[in-house]
């Protein structure tokens, strides 16, 4: 079969990470969301830490970026990366390292612009998972253990980061369906129901080649 990749942005408690899983269970391919963040320390020889820090976020201080860039270069050695503030080499990093394994392995990316760094991707399919907020909270407070008024919270911000990561990084807007191949709703579909319509959808796709 020609290699594919599969990307997933989602609302924070939609079960993008569940949806991607089990894609990944029934298309045997692996399911990459915060292991990227080792390949790309790998590749470019950034700190991990650093990654971990700078995950999905859009900015960091300058003082922050200031101290740890010391730590920070080790395998990118161009002129210009050496110049570029530490969030953007992290962006970079990541970027480039979506794009490598897109070419190696048929694969599920979860979150990190990758619907946008595949853009070019002859074989990507974009999706982005929501759902209503009950159902987040829910799906929050059983995950996490925690009070209704913690998950609400922990929702808005976190949606709030990935949102302004999404923008900042790329030229389109987070959760507008014209970014993406497939918007469902996991709260009226669940995570079978979403990961069949993906399923169906490559179906279709497949046979009209």
């Amino acid at each position: 079969m020609e290699k594919f990749v599969i990307t997933i942005g989602r609302e924070f408690g939609s079960g993008g990470m569940d949806v991607g899983r089990m894609l990944s269970d029934k298309l045997n391919v692996k399911c990459y969301d915060k292991e990227l963040l080792s390949l790309a320390a790998k590749e470019s020889g950034l700190c991990q830490e650093i990654f971990e820090n700078h995950d999905e976020k859009p900015t960091s201080s300058f003082l922050y970026s200031l101290v740890m860039d010391t730590y920070s270069v080790s395998g990118y050695s161009s002129a210009p990366f050496l110049d570029m503030p530490l969030n953007h080499k992290v962006f970079l990093a990541q970027f480039e390292a979506i794009k490598n394994l897109a070419e190696k392995e048929s694969c599920i990316i979860v979150g990190r612009c990758a619907d946008y760094a595949l853009s070019n991707h002859p074989n990507c399919l974009n999706v982005f998972i929501h759902a209503d907020m009950e159902f987040r909270i829910n799906h929050i407070m059983e995950s996490f253990e925690v009070s209704k008024e913690k998950a609400a919270d922990m929702i808005r911000k976190t949606d709030k980061k990935r949102a302004s990561y999404y923008n900042y990084y790329s030229s389109r807007k987070w959760g507008d369906s014209r970014s993406y191949h497939l918007t469902l709703d996991s709260s009226q579909l669940g995570f079978e129901g979403c990961c069949d319509m993906i399923l169906h959808y490559m179906d279709i796709k497949r046979r009209k080649k």
